[in-house]
Order: structure tokens, then sequence, then C-alpha cells
């Protein structure tokens, strides 16, 4: 019988993942129990269009969730692959079952609408941003926009908003255009938590210096700063003189310290600053394995 080759890490990896999707799925049941629901905000997807039947036929939001995926869970297959399927059965049967146990216990948090959008947003933003974080989706259109950021390289908040719109009009005639707004506020809302979790929030800065110090710069960048330097060569485009072209990623901490140097040396270096969502390497968050 042939023995099964799997490596430590591997199974690391696993039990990480497996609670990084437990807790984004009670997260994100949490939010739908204590805002949602009971002010009657469907903010798109399966699991709106979920809220929407239960008003309509009482049908358990849970069943009916799990019911609409298996399409999605069939499309999926065939254009992420099975682990990523596996995981998002995974991430829906937990989301399912944690809607239907924290259901009876959990009261509304608040009857403002307003209030129930905007921090039912960010609740369910996180609990979705956990579950993608970890590699899975509850499904719905959490699967739809991994698909669609597969195929089309669409961020999966962006990707998640458009397939989100559809059940967001249905809302509009069952449960009047003023709740159809504050659903749509709050999956605007959880959008950009998604994005903000997924992507960072630029804790880094990517900076490109052009200078004629090149030398100079490099070496207080080295040992003040203890970052290292990626040197480029570059030409002006009008007059084609070269140039010393230094590429560094610092930490926000870093950054006054960087320019102080940066304006001792050379005042007139030419300098861009920008936010570095995600950096991994030396100094840095090592890459994680996918």
């Amino acid at each position: 019988m042939k023995k099964l080759n799997i490596s430590k890490a591997k199974v690391i990896i696993f039990i990480t993942d497996f609670f990084g999707i437990l807790a984004g799925a009670v997260v994100l049941a949490v939010g739908y129990n204590m805002f949602m629901v009971p002010n009657m905000l469907a903010p798109g997807g399966v699991s709106g269009l979920a809220v929407v039947l239960f008003y309509l036929i009482k049908s358990p939001v849970g069943v009916t969730i799990i019911l609409m995926n298996i399409p999605l869970f069939i499309w999926g297959y065939f254009t992420l692959g099975p682990r990523i399927v596996m995981q998002s059965l995974l991430g829906t049967f937990l989301f399912t079952i944690a809607l239907e146990i924290t259901a009876p216990i959990l009261p509304a948090a608040t009857n403002d609408l307003l209030l129930a959008s905007v921090y039912g947003g960010v609740v369910m933003g996180v609990g979705s941003g956990l579950v993608y974080r970890y590699r899975g989706s509850t499904g719905g259109t959490s699967l739809l926009s991994l698909i669609l950021a597969k195929k089309w390289g669409i961020s999966p908040g962006q990707a998640m908003l458009w397939g989100d719109l559809s059940v967001l009009c249905l809302a509009v005639f069952v449960f009047g255009s003023e709740a159809a707004m504050y659903a749509a506020l709050a999956l605007f809302v959880s959008v950009k938590v998604i994005d903000a979790i997924l992507e960072g929030f630029g804790h880094a800065k990517s900076v490109i210096i052009i200078t004629c110090c090149g030398d100079e710069i490099n070496k207080k960048l080295l040992f003040e700063l203890g970052r290292g330097v990626t040197w480029l060569e570059g030409s002006g485009g009008y007059t084609r003189e070269a140039r010393e072209v230094l590429l560094c990623v610092v930490t926000r901490q870093q950054i006054i310290r960087l320019k102080s140097i940066i304006n001792k040396i050379d005042p007139s270096a030419f300098v861009i600053i920008g936010n570095a969502t995600e950096v991994h390497g030396e100094g840095f968050k090592r890459a994680e394995e996918h």
C-alpha cells in the first residue's frame, strides 16, 4: 500500500486555512444575523437573495444558500481547481451552520438602517476578507468573484460588487427603494473592507530616486535605514543623459528619515513615493504559500 507523502508544512497550512475560514464564516454570520436580516437589508449575491426569499416564502436562509451554490461549485471546479472548490464548500458549510446556530441567540444590534448598513458592511467585509485571505470563499458571489478574478484579473471586491447588483435590483421591488439603497451602502462598505484586508493598508512605501549621487544615497539607505536598494540604469527622455535610478522599499515610519537623507545629499533629486500595499522579502513578511 502506497504511503501518503504529506509534509508537516502542508498540514500546518491546511489547519491555518481551516481556522481562518471558520473565523471568517462566523464573523460573516454575525454580520447577517445582527445587522442585515433584522433590518431587511439584502446586500446582494446568493446570501442577499436568501434574505429576500426568507421574507417572501419563509425559506431557511442557510438551506437556500446551499441549494443555490451548486451551479457555482461546478463552474468553480473547472475554473479554479478542486482545492479552491473544496475550501469554498467548507466555507459555505461553515457559514450556513454559523447562520443557523447564531440566528436564535444574536439580537438585532440596531434598528437604525444607516447604522445597520455601515456597521453591518464592516462586519461582513471583515468576515469575507478573512475567508478570502485563507484561500476560501462562502460560495455565492464570493466564489463568483474568485472565478472572475482568475479569468479577467478583476479584484475580488470589485467583482463581488458587480455580481451583487442584480439582487439589489430585486430588493427594490421586495423591500422598497430605501432599504435597497441602504443595502447598497452596506455592500460598498464591505467591498472596501475586503480589499483593505486582502491588499493591506499601505504600511510600506516604495521609493524611486533619480539622482546623480547614487553611491552616497545608496550607502546611507543601507547603513542608516538598513534597507536594501536596487540599482537601475536610466537616461533622460529629452537630454538622453545617463541617470542613476535607485529603487527602495521602506516602512511608513522611515519615510521622513529617507527624505531627509536624500535632501542633504542631493536636493535636486527626483523622488517618487507610493504605497506598497504588500511586500514580501527580507525585512518584510515572508511570501505565503499558495
